[in-house]
């Protein structure tokens, strides 16, 4: 079987040594607000420019994968915004997990499901069902939205053991008869999340930039060994009142504060139809 390495994308995989996919799935265009973004159309942006910190590569990632593939891409700083958030929020709820299960959690969890495996557990049988859901969704066509939507159920099932428990132990006068977290339930949600990161694959550590020469670029990195993908508040303050000034045709009042903001390390790049994209120097 001959196969033709279409573009860049079939190349890289194929230089890996690993099995080749079995199909590849195009997805619509890419709009940058209501505007297919082009060259042309003066709105086009790289992954660099549009993904400055680790936080954004993933929530660019989950923008991605977490949309139907078919229908067009809408890009704005909205939409990547609720991705960055729906991204903290598992990230939190994974962390809690961990914590709660332990360095040993996975026999924790063993154990106490079968302290509990003549009873129902709720919280077992509602991660069933959105595993089912999310399963039922990649075989209808690969419904993303479906798939991400049985990923927050599972969120929110670990989300709400934490509520309980939090409550039960305010609730109860002798904090030592408080009822503990559900340890089975907390583990069943770990291993559906992992499970359907399996699809996701959000759930990793972004590599960090690398030069030409393979090197890799530490001077992405803040002092305290974060990407340093925030950008402060101060230069956001400037650009929005470039932006402003923008509207009101104040040219030179623009060309000023873009002057400021690059004095400060940073660059704007104005999208047609979208929000000003700001990353660093």
């Amino acid at each position: 079987l001959l196969l033709r390495l279409a573009d860049a994308r079939h190349i890289a995989q194929g230089a890996t040594g690993k099995p080749f996919c079995n199909c590849w799935v195009h997805n619509g265009f890419v709009n940058i607000g209501d505007e297919k973004m082009s060259k042309s159309k003066g709105n086009f942006l790289t992954l660099r420019t549009a993904c400055p910190s680790s936080d954004d590569v993933r929530a660019y990632r989950y923008l991605i994968v977490s949309s139907q593939y078919r229908n067009p891409l809408s890009f704005t700083e909205t939409a990547m915004g609720a991705a960055r958030g729906a991204l903290k929020r598992m990230d939190r709820a994974r962390d809690m997990i961990a914590a709660a299960l332990g360095e040993d959690g996975s026999t924790a969890a063993a154990a106490a499901a079968k302290e509990e495996e003549e009873e129902e557990n709720p919280i077992v049988a509602a991660v069933q069902r959105e595993v089912a859901n999310f399963e039922a969704a990649l075989a209808d066509d690969l419904s993303m939205p479906r798939a991400a939507a049985a990923l927050f159920g599972v969120v929110k099932a670990a989300e709400g053991e934490f509520k309980r428990a939090k409550k039960a132990e305010k609730d109860d006068e002798d904090a030592d008869d408080a009822p503990g977290l559900d340890l089975a339930g907390l583990a069943a949600v770990r291993d559906a999340m992992e499970r359907m990161d399996r699809v996701f694959g959000i759930f990793y550590d972004v590599p960090k930039p690398r030069r030409e020469d393979g090197t890799v670029d530490d001077e992405s990195e803040g002092e305290d060994g974060d990407d340093g993908g925030a950008v402060p508040e101060e230069v956001m303050a400037l650009v929005s009142e470039r932006t402003a000034a923008k509207e009101a045709k104040d040219w030179g009042m623009a060309d000023s504060l873009r002057d400021q903001i690059k004095d400060m390390g940073y660059v704007v790049k104005d999208v047609k139809g979208g929000e000003p994209i700001v990353s660093q120097v």
